[in-house]
């Protein structure tokens, strides 16, 4: 039994949160788009009529804590975001929209 507690325990990096847990299908999703480096998929709880979530496979925790290796990947994620927009239909335009630290409504 204490085996099965300490297992449940661990900590494991980019997997406890939300984004971490769809990223490795323990939570369904509709996906939109997936490649070795993130996932696009249809928010659970959509705030527009069209609104979807581009997440990184590897876990960047925040903007602000960007180390320079992350610069492509935080560029490409745009980059999806955009390529998704256009397979959905958005042809009038979008908003893409970057939840940076507690006071910039960052949950997760």
């Amino acid at each position: 039994m204490a085996d099965k507690i300490s297992k449940a325990h661990v900590v494991r990096p980019g997997r406890n949160t939300i984004f971490g847990k769809f990223t490795h299908k323990e939570i369904p999703g509709k996906i939109i788009f997936e490649d070795d480096k993130c996932l696009a998929f249809r928010d659970i709880s959509p705030q527009a009529p069209t609104h979807f979530l581009v997440v990184p496979k590897n876990l960047i925790a925040q903007f602000s804590q960007d180390q320079n290796s992350d610069d492509a990947l935080l560029g490409y994620l745009i980059i999806v975001g955009n390529k998704c927009a256009t397979q959905l239909g958005l042809t009038r335009g979008y908003r893409i929209v970057v939840n940076e630290g507690p006071d910039g409504g960052q949950s997760v």
